[in-house]
C-alpha cells in the first residue's frame, strides 16, 4: 500500500481568526502527526487488509471526533461563545476522512474490511 500524504486544507485555515496563529499551527501539527502515524501502521501491518483495518480504526476515531465537535457548536452557541474553533475542527476531520479516502487504492481496501466487519459482527444489510 502507498504512502499517505494528509494535509490541513486552506480554506480551513483562513475561517479561523486572523489574530490567532496557534490554531491553524495546531491543525498543522495534528495532521502531521496522524499521517506520521497512520504511515508508521500501514508499514509495520503484514498485508494490505491489516493495513486497511488500522487505518479504518484511525477513521473511525476520527468520526467520533467529528462529531464531539459537531455537538459542540449548537451548546457554545447557545452560551453565547464563538464555534468557530470547533466548526474549524470538525471541518477538518471530515476533510481527513475524504483524504483518507481519496488515497489511491486504500479506498477500495477500506469498503473491504468495513464490509467484512460489518459481516463478523453478524450485521447484515437488512438490520440496517
Amino acid at each position: 500500500m502507498d504512502e499517505l500524504t494528509l494535509g490541513v486544507p486552506r480554506p480551513v485555515l483562513d475561517r479561523l481568526p486572523e489574530d490567532d496563529e496557534t490554531a491553524a499551527a495546531d491543525m498543522q501539527e495534528a495532521v502531521a502527526g496522524w499521517e506520521q502515524r497512520l504511515n508508521r501502521a500501514i508499514e509495520d501491518a503484514d498485508d494490505d487488509r491489516e493495513a486497511a483495518g488500522r487505518v479504518l480504526e484511525a477513521i473511525e476515531r476520527f468520526e467520533e471526533r467529528r462529531d464531539t465537535y459537531d455537538d459542540l457548536v449548537p451548546e457554545l452557541r447557545a452560551w453565547g461563545q464563538s464555534p468557530i474553533y470547533a466548526i474549524a475542527w470538525r471541518t477538518l476531520y471530515t476533510d481527513v476522512i475524504a483524504q483518507l479516502y481519496d488515497h489511491d487504492d486504500l479506498a477500495d481496501h477500506l469498503e473491504r474490511e468495513r464490509n467484512a466487519r460489518l459481516v463478523e459482527d453478524g450485521i447484515r444489510l437488512q438490520d440496517l
